[in-house]
């Protein structure tokens, strides 16, 4: 599934849930700009997938129709085919990860990064005698994931553990500089 697969899925998503959503509104929530908001609703209106009706105050209206729904369906098929894929994909590459740590001994594991990525990672550990210790995470210190408190980062030193797995989305150079910041040695560090 493509980016503009995925932007149009969640405008219509968006359109369906809300009828009057502005199209500020629609590009807050999309995290796009106004233009390309107002350039895709030009568009799918075109295509025929929503009508717009005005409403008082100068508002329009969207009203999904069935050509649009039956794109969102489609849409939502893809996306739902495409997350299996990555979902199998991912699994793969963990059991290798975690074949090769076990190979090299690792029985305990720390994950940097409390997040769906995490999740996938920690279901593929539970086939390996690999403990989890702890999870670390600057932005949900406190929370609950996994059955566990998410750590702050700042306490790495004083756990337990042969291995550290940045699980983090997103900047994984910036969450391994601050890591080997810690004095922790980049060997003790795995990224997939």
């Amino acid at each position: 599934m493509d980016h503009q697969d995925l932007r149009t899925l969640r405008l219509l998503e968006e359109i369906e849930k809300d009828h009057a959503p502005s199209q500020r509104d629609l590009a807050r929530k999309l995290n796009v700009s106004l233009g390309l908001v107002n350039s895709f609703i030009k568009r799918f209106a075109r295509k025929g997938y929503f009508k717009i009706t005005t409403i008082p105050k100068n508002r329009v209206k969207y009203i999904l129709t069935p050509k649009g729904a039956a794109e969102k369906t489609r849409l939502t098929y893809e996306y739902i085919q495409y997350s299996f894929q990555f979902y199998r994909s991912a699994r793969r590459k963990f059991r290798e990860l975690f074949k090769g740590l076990v190979a090299h001994g690792v029985h305990r594991i720390v994950f940097y990064g409390a997040n769906e990525f995490g999740e996938i990672a920690y279901v593929t550990l539970q086939e390996t005698p690999i403990e989890m210790v702890a999870v670390v995470d600057d932005k949900k210190i406190g929370e609950k994931y996994l059955g566990r408190v998410v750590t702050d980062p700042a306490r790495l030193e004083s756990l337990s553990f042969d291995r550290i797995f940045i699980t983090a989305v997103g900047s994984r150079e910036d969450v391994l500089e601050r890591i080997l910041e810690k004095g922790i040695s980049r060997n003790k560090v795995v990224m997939l």
